[in-house]
């Protein structure tokens, strides 16, 4: 049987933190109903913090990798999804016409400062958003 699951494509910046939480997020919440795929404009690597708050919320996202966007993912993707403006205006012109292009804007718990339980906050405030957003698109729909 052919698969025809609606590919979901989300990409940010780096693809370090919000890109991948919410491919985790995603993937965990959907019951395997889309392809999910996560990339950025650069690849910084997976951040530690993500992928431990993301642990404390159930969604193990420690084995995904940190991509360059993949001009052939992006333009056979259902919906492309943007987690920063920088990744919004940035985006690589997609040739795919039928793609539906949707800009989610959160703000980069990488870049919050302070104390260590400060910073982890940020990132727990941005998981929790970023959940929401994508509850939000599975019980909405596309």
């Amino acid at each position: 049987m052919l698969d025809n699951k609606k590919l979901v494509y989300f990409l940010c910046t780096g693809n370090s933190c919000r890109s991948q939480m919410a491919d985790g997020w995603l993937k965990a919440l959907s019951n395997d109903r889309y392809e999910v795929k996560s990339a950025g404009l650069e690849a910084h690597g997976l951040n530690p913090r993500a992928v431990q708050v993301m642990k404390e919320a159930g969604v193990d996202i420690s084995g995904h990798t940190s991509d360059v966007i993949d001009p052939e993912i992006l333009n056979r993707a259902d919906y492309v999804i943007t987690l920063c403006g920088h990744a919004d205006e940035h985006c690589p012109v997609i040739s795919n016409k039928n793609v539906v292009k949707w800009h989610w804007g959160f703000d980069d718990p990488a870049k919050a400062a302070g104390t260590e339980e400060e910073i982890m906050s940020q990132f727990r405030e941005v998981r929790n958003a970023i959940k929401s957003r994508i509850e939000k698109f599975l019980t909405e729909g596309p």
